[in-house]
């Protein structure tokens, strides 16, 4: 069953890890033209006139754009948490229902396997790919880097480390809502609004003391990459959340898939 997953999925792993790929590729190509002469130096005079909330929300208050690695740990992965959150949204959205639409569970449920064990296989399988998809693009990126100048390892494996959090609890949130309807274009809809909605949670926390608390109940928040950056460590407690609130909605996946109506 596994083997028939990974099989059945690889060709979306390829196309979202391309997309990512692609977009960091563009940046290294250009970025040292942008960086050179006195350049930085407008580019840092620049942002001295956004405020300080704004530069906040992307880093940009502790880290400087004059590197590649610099914009990397700024806007750089930004982009990189909404792009693998995006993708482990529509993945823990489609993997099940995609049997239902193409009519293959009929298929399934014939062979001499329980709903339970295809669950599993499914659960396995995105894991898998999220972990397939962090360790990738984390390798292509230490090769960027390498070739683009100096930077910290560890801060960047820590970086690279952490969109996994963040993904993983998604995939199994988006999972779990799957088994509460029939229908794909709309749990696609609904998997990217839980997605960017969470991240405006996220950016409007940092905006002022009043709204601190909207952090709280951004998945994004488990992904702590300004923490990363000041202190070159990952919040274990995060991790621990990250962990518990993934095998919790996988469970609650698992139950509800064996009691539902199967079309």
């Amino acid at each position: 069953m596994l083997q028939r997953e990974l099989k059945i999925n690889f060709k979306n792993f390829v196309i979202w890890l391309s997309i990512l790929i692609g977009i960091f590729l563009i940046v290294y190509c250009i970025y040292p033209m942008i960086i050179q002469g006195d350049n930085i130096k407008e580019i840092d005079n620049l942002m001295k006139l956004f405020p300080q909330e704004v530069l906040m929300a992307f880093n940009m208050d502790i880290t400087s754009l004059n590197s590649v690695f610099g914009w990397i740990k700024s806007e750089g992965f930004i982009f990189a948490l909404l792009i693998i959150a995006s993708y482990a949204g529509i993945m823990g959205s489609n993997i099940l229902l995609k049997e239902e639409n193409d009519k293959t569970i009929e298929y399934l449920i014939s062979l001499p396997v329980t709903r339970r064990k295809i669950v599993i296989s499914k659960i396995v399988c995105g894991w898998l790919y999220l972990i397939f998809m962090v360790l990738v693009f984390a390798t292509f990126n230490y090769i960027g880097l390498s070739l683009s100048g100096t930077f910290d390892i560890k801060e960047f494996i820590l970086l690279s480390i952490t969109p996994f959090f963040s993904s993983l609890v998604i995939f199994s949130f988006c999972m779990f809502l799957s088994t509460f309807t029939n229908k794909t274009k709309k749990m696609i809809g609904i998997s990217l609004g839980v997605v960017f909605v969470s991240y405006m949670l996220q950016v409007l926390s940092t905006l002022s003391n009043q709204v601190e608390f909207l952090k709280y109940i951004s998945v994004f928040t488990l992904s702590d990459i300004r923490n990363v950056i000041l202190n070159i460590e990952i919040n274990p407690s995060l991790v621990i959340v990250s962990f518990l609130l993934t095998f919790l909605f996988s469970i609650m996946t698992i139950v509800r898939y064996d009691s539902k109506e199967l079309v």
